[in-house]
């Protein structure tokens, strides 16, 4: 192939950080159609031609887009059209919030949406006497910004005949009062119970998240990601078509790898299901050759799967070490046989025993098929066992972190720490330890848990502190450095989402960059947080600019 002439694009006078080891650092980058053509200095700007756009970085930083490794993004874009309580973590803030929205839609049936914090409630769990006061009229049904839990009012509980009576599921809790009666707090699968009972989002409703959760991640610089749950779940309804449509409609301008939902209450039945799912909703930037199986919970509702059981609020051993939702002999068996089928398996392990468990199922897949380019991945990964660590490097099994949850923060501080005790909670988030021991990071935000801001999950994965906290550092020697933790966002989560032309600014590979305002590698790690994104490329066509950039 001849070597053009004149670039369609040519993006040059600042630092490029190219996250490609045979050539790190550039100041120039020439684009031809939708992919990168030269990376160098001066010499690119030679395929400057009369029609060639150039962007003057004017000293600023481009980097390779990033992508996000676990993220939810239709579902936080339909809740940001509903009854949206994330911009605020207390229960005053909540009560107006929800009040407010309540009298703004006198006709919605239900009182839907979510993204409350549990700091904000004692205990982590609020009660449904305070809905009732906001909405006595109407059921009312709030996911909890970690979608691990959700709050109803009486209507709700009522519609959905949960009483005194009514057993935990197997795979969830009915949180109650000292007589005995439902609260309105329901923990992981005993969201179900009211959530089928919950009017479903329309397909124009799930279309209209996903442009809006679209927009907000390209401005946020990110041009790729793995939606984490594709299918039916207590808190959203199956996002694929909404996929679907976007790319037959030509709207989807990200790249997207989407995560089969793995339904725990069933077996390997299923597969043929997700065989058939995967060939129609693969379609132009949409992929879907991966299961995601949800292993355990959370550990601020002891559901998170521990080695060895939660600590009480004195002190001492409890009955519980939370909930594995697949019996581990199980698993093994599912993710051999989706091994061989080639999905790439995308798991929920937050627990140091929910993580052992999928390492031994990636183990037992191996030793059956041999070793294949699938990708598995663990997300989460709040608790690992030190013996564990290496095995990640061994089983080439990646770690998928999400960098915002390593930080002292209120629910870190007064819903987890005080209950994992002080050497498993010295184990939290053990970044730097997986990555001398040679694993592969990808890095995602779980958004909308929590913000899906990249540079905000850089500053924190390199300083251990949120952006603005006063908190102390949580776990120093769990820190690392800015190449690395750029890394994990850019070419690593690539890596894991299959998208092996992207990731890096290379000659031959696709064209998405993201420009910063900012050199971060010129300052000092405590400003990474002030950075912001100016402009988007995906496949060269710049898809968000920044007002007044």
């Amino acid at each position: 192939m001849p070597a053009p002439t004149t670039a369609d694009l040519v993006l040059t006078g600042g630092r490029v950080h190219t996250v490609d080891p045979l050539r790190p650092y550039a100041t120039s980058v020439a684009v031809v159609g939708e992919r990168v053509v030269a990376v160098g200095h001066d010499e690119v700007r030679d395929l400057i031609g009369p029609s060639t756009e150039v962007v003057d970085l004017h000293g600023r930083l481009l980097v390779p887009g990033f992508q996000d490794a676990h993220a939810h993004p239709v579902g936080a874009g339909v809740e940001m059209g509903q009854c949206d309580l994330s911009e605020s973590a207390d229960a005053g803030a909540y009560v107006k919030r929800i009040r407010a929205y309540a009298d703004a839609h006198p006709d919605r049936p239900w009182i839907t949406g979510g993204g409350w914090s549990m700091e904000a409630f004692p205990g982590g769990t609020p009660d449904r006497a305070l809905l009732d006061s906001v909405v006595p009229d109407r059921p009312a049904y709030l996911v909890n910004r970690d979608h691990h839990g959700a709050w109803a009012n009486t209507r709700a509980l009522d519609i959905a005949g949960i009483t005194r009576d009514t057993p935990d599921p197997a795979d969830g809790r009915i949180e109650r009062d000292a007589a005995g009666q439902p609260t309105g707090m329901l923990q992981e699968g005993a969201m179900r119970l009211v959530a089928d009972h919950v009017p479903g989002t329309t397909p124009d409703e799930q279309l209209a998240g996903l442009l809006r959760a679209q927009a907000v991640l390209h401005s946020l610089g990110v041009t790729a990601w793995q939606d984490a749950l594709l299918g039916d779940h207590a808190s959203t309804a199956d996002p694929a078509p909404a996929y679907l449509r976007a790319v037959e409609q030509g709207l989807l301008t990200a790249r997207v790898r989407g995560a089969l939902w793995w339904d725990r209450a069933r077996g390997t039945e299923q597969l043929p299901e997700l065989v058939a799912r995967r060939e129609k909703f693969t379609l132009g930037n949409l992929n879907c050759h991966t299961v995601k199986i949800m292993q355990d919970g959370i550990a601020e509702n002891h559901t998170a799967a521990m080695l060895a059981p939660y600590l009480t609020a004195c002190g001492c051993a409890s009955d519980n070490s939370g909930i594995s939702f697949i019996d581990p002999e199980d698993l093994a068996a599912i993710v051999t046989r989706l091994d061989a089928e080639d999905f790439q398996v995308h798991f929920h392990a937050l627990g140091d025993r929910a993580v052992r468990e999928a390492l031994d199922a990636v183990e037992a897949a191996r030793r059956a098929n041999g070793r294949r380019d699938n990708r598995h991945h663990l997300a989460h990964l709040q608790v690992v066992h030190s013996a564990d660590v290496p095995r990640f490097r061994a089983l080439d099994a990646s770690a998928n972190i999400q960098a915002l949850w390593a930080a002292h923060e209120p629910q870190m501080d007064d819903l987890t720490i005080p209950f994992l005790g002080d050497e498993r909670s010295a184990r939290q988030y053990p970044f730097a330890d997986l990555l001398r021991s040679g694993a592969h990071l990808a890095a995602g935000s779980d958004w909308p848990v929590s913000s899906p801001d990249p540079i905000a999950a850089l500053h924190t994965a390199v300083n251990r502190h949120q952006p603005g906290s006063d908190r102390p550092v949580f776990l120093p020697e769990q820190r690392i450095g800015l190449t690395a933790a750029l890394a994990a966002y850019t070419a690593g989560s690539a890596y894991v989402n299959h998208l092996d032309g992207t990731g890096t600014i290379t000659p031959g590979k696709l064209a998405d960059l993201t420009v910063l305002d900012r050199d971060l590698f010129a300052r000092p790690p405590e400003e990474i947080a002030l950075a912001r994104v100016e402009q988007t490329f995906v496949g060269g066509r710049r898809v968000y600019h920044a007002p007044n950039a």
